[in-house]
């Protein structure tokens, strides 16, 4: 067997973040386990184009003894790792749900009742999805926003009155979404909204902390200055961090 140039992953090092995936042109990499690794050697062509993705220094390359790089078989393998028309991101334009509403100021369909009126809704716009949101939206426009992890309203009881309260809320998962996706709209949202400030809530997963990469890499790419808040959520509801 040859000796060739091949990334390696450093496991100690590596926190599952997943942001070095969609930057392996050939699907190489997946997450198993909760760490980045091969899934074949022979989709790995060792040009180490996923070594300035990862936040955590965690991918070198080295030479070691491994089949050749098969580019016919990596790229047979991406075609079939390609989602359906019907994924998570190809969303019809004239579907509803896409629909741009910004509802400040309009009374909240809950009852007024003092119990209840405590747990009214403080969300202003819509959609909030980041996908689904343009950048040149209006309630994005110099806006105080709320980045969320998608879980972080399901762990935190009071996530309207302690987070979202005057606020523009967006929300994303760096772990099972399309990242590049995402670092091209938040730094298209960053450019032309020029958002007072970026909150991101995220949980304690390390996975998650691909959030304030992708704004801290975002305003970086933007030319802009914006200030950035980092809220970690525990899983059981708690707030661990604030910086």
């Amino acid at each position: 067997m040859p000796v060739r140039k091949i990334v390696k992953f450093d496991e100690e090092k590596c926190d599952g973040c997943g942001l070095c995936v969609p930057s392996c042109a050939e699907g190489a990499i997946q997450i198993i386990d909760g760490k980045a690794r091969l899934v074949s050697d022979t989709f790995c062509d060792g040009l180490g184009a996923c070594l300035g993705e990862c936040p955590m220094d965690a991918i070198t390359i080295e030479d070691r003894e491994a089949p050749e790089f098969d580019e016919a078989a990596a790229m047979a393998h991406v075609a079939a790792e390609q989602p359906s028309p019907k994924a998570h991101h190809s969303v019809p334009h004239s579907c509803p749900s896409a629909r741009l509403r910004d509802f400040e100021g309009t009374p909240s369909a809950q009852p007024a009742d003092t119990e209840r009126s405590r747990q009214a809704s403080a969300l202003t716009s819509w959609p909030v999805q980041l996908t689904l949101v343009p950048p040149h939206a209006p309630f994005l426009k110099n806006a105080n926003l709320l980045l969320s992890a998608d879980c972080a309203p399901f762990a935190y009881p009071d996530f309207h009155q302690d987070f979202l309260k005057g606020k523009s809320l967006l929300i994303a998962c760096p772990k099972l979404d399309d990242t590049e996706a995402y670092l091209h709209k938040l730094t298209q949202i960053i450019q032309q909204a020029r958002p007072a400030s970026i909150t991101v809530l995220r949980m304690e997963v390390p996975c998650c902390g691909g959030l304030t990469w992708l704004v801290r890499k975002a305003i970086v790419k933007a030319g802009l200055q914006i200030p950035v808040e980092e809220i970690t959520l525990g899983i059981q509801g708690g707030v661990l961090s604030s910086v």
